[in-house]
């Protein structure tokens, strides 16, 4: 099993390896198409996995899935679905990230820095983070019915909350960080310390850094039980939540500003989240298949992004019917200034 493990986190490390150290050596602003084409690298990658996954589970490499007896079919679905899952909760972190890229005005020529560091910690966090889960989950059954409280309370603020934003300037994140450590005002260049008057300090880009990482700690307080909803494999909630976030660079520049054009895949992911949820309430009842699992995903992401296309053609049909001079609002069907009629 440790070779297998091993094995997964060498060919993590010379992934990073490679785009930090060969695609992305120099600091640069980056471009949409380069964005999209590093984003299908990386989702291709990630999709790909499941074939290891397969074979891992299938023939049990290491012992892995043994003793649960997951074949490599199952294996496969459950990785995917995790995946989907994991991959569609990302569209919240990429509204966050991209509000606070412009509170702390990170120059686009070093966001991709930031993104990078905050991923490598985002895989020290999460792999915490998902330990403690399978082994409270191994230890305690009541924990499902947590996790499930937790993603259907989850599911109905992300329904009927709005579009709340983070108050970064009131953040406790930001006064905790500015109180504990000395941090300069100022950028320079891609460094994360500079010196001001001879004394070491924190840029702004650590402090972006800092607070990036701290959000998506509590984003994998909701994400990490919605994997869990679906297997409780520990080697397939990792992959596959460590291969959807290893996209989330990338995936950032394409989506930043083009993700309010997919209006109902939040409201796609809120429903996944609170059937979920509802899964794991009854998971002493209900056995679902994982294959069936996948299908259900598949299906609502798939609703999600048609009705968000199908809204915004008749909102772009409506625009070119109406006549250039038209107004934007309709008029009052009287005019204010006209005197009232004599009673």
């Amino acid at each position: 099993m440790i070779v297998v493990w091993a094995g997964f986190f060498l060919i993590i490390a010379l992934l990073l390896a490679i785009d930090l150290g060969v695609v992305h050596k120099k600091s640069h602003a980056i471009t949409m198409p380069e964005a999209v084409r590093s984003s299908a690298v990386w989702i291709t990658i990630g999709l790909s996995f499941s074939g290891l996954v397969y074979l891992i589970y299938e023939f049990h490499w290491g012992g892995i899935g043994s003793h649960g007896h997951v074949n490599g079919l199952q294996a496969t679905s459950e990785y995917l679905t995790a995946y989907l899952v994991e991959k569609s909760l990302s569209v919240d972190n990429i509204f966050v990230i991209a509000m606070l890229f412009r509170y702390f005005k990170v120059p686009a020529l070093h966001q991709h820095r930031v993104l990078y560091w905050g991923i490598l910690g985002a895989i020290v966090f999460r792999g915490i983070m998902i330990a403690a889960g399978a082994a409270l989950l191994e230890e305690f059954d009541w924990i499902f019915y947590v996790f499930g409280a937790i993603l259907v309370i989850t599911a109905f603020r992300m329904i009927f909350g709005g579009e709340d934003e983070v108050d970064v300037e009131h953040s406790r994140i930001v006064r905790w960080v500015r109180k504990v450590l000395p941090i300069s005002d100022k950028y320079d260049g891609q460094r994360f310390t500079t010196r001001v008057d001879g004394r070491k300090m924190y840029t702004m880009l650590f402090l972006a850094l800092i607070v990036i990482e701290m959000m998506d700690v509590v984003f994998a307080v909701d994400s990490i039980p919605a994997i869990f909803g679906f297997t409780q494999e520990p080697f397939i909630v990792m992959t596959s939540n460590i291969f959807a976030i290893l996209g989330l660079r990338s995936l950032y520049f394409v989506v930043a500003g083009a993700m309010a054009q997919f209006r109902y895949l939040k409201l796609a992911v809120s429903v996944i989240l609170l059937l979920v949820g509802i899964k794991m309430f009854i998971h002493d009842l209900v056995e679902v298949p994982a294959h069936w699992s996948l299908l259900v995903v598949i299906l609502i992401l798939a609703l999600g992004v048609f009705f968000s296309v199908a809204h915004n053609r008749r909102d772009e049909r409506a625009a070119a019917l109406k006549p250039p001079d038209a107004p934007d609002q309709p008029p009052s069907a009287k005019d204010p200034t006209e005197p009232p009629s004599p009673s």
